[in-house]
């Protein structure tokens, strides 16, 4: 149940896993919630809240995270001294605040978590499906079905380079 602890990992509320959430709905949370302690104290209804996650999913974060088992796993790990934290600035702030990015394919200058860490930190978000909220799919090599989703509902696509030039510039086009 617990992941990716250890050097070079992700923000730790992204360290606790369990049935449907993976590192997008895990990184989601993390961004959403801030702490392992607010996201604790969450109605279904408001982790509902975050993005790309439904009612369905909220449910069941929220029935995991009540289990005895699961506090007292939350418990042992901040007995060694791990911060269930989120680094970085809060959801909304920065040039790409308001925007949200779906990453797809195999981009050939950064690894997904990369990409992931550049749109988040500056104030994007990253969500795992593509919908008509989307701002942008990322696409690299063998991007699969998100692809053919994003044109059916006119999502603007770019590729890697587009990506790092939105970065770069600090703006997106409206």
């Amino acid at each position: 149940m617990v992941r990716r602890v250890g050097v070079g990992a992700p923000d730790p509320l992204d360290v606790l896993g369990g049935e449907g959430v993976g590192y997008v709905t895990g990184r989601s949370l993390a961004a959403q919630f801030r702490t392992i302690d607010a996201l604790l104290a969450a109605t279904p209804e408001q982790i509902a809240e975050t993005p790309g996650i439904g009612p369905i999913v909220a449910q069941l974060i929220h029935d995991q995270l009540a289990d005895g088992q699961m506090r007292a796993l939350i418990a042992d790990l901040r007995a060694i001294g791990l911060r269930f934290e989120q680094a970085g600035p809060p959801p909304g702030e920065g040039p790409l605040r308001d925007k949200t990015f779906v990453l797809t394919g195999t981009l050939p200058g950064l690894t997904r978590e990369q990409a992931q860490e550049r749109i988040m930190a500056a104030g994007g978000k990253v969500t795992g499906s593509v919908s008509r909220r989307t701002s942008f799919v990322v696409a690299g090599e063998a991007p699969g079905s998100k692809l053919a989703k994003a044109e059916k509902l006119g999502v603007p696509v770019i590729d890697e380079r587009g990506l790092l030039e939105l970065l770069e510039a600090g703006t997106v086009p409206s």
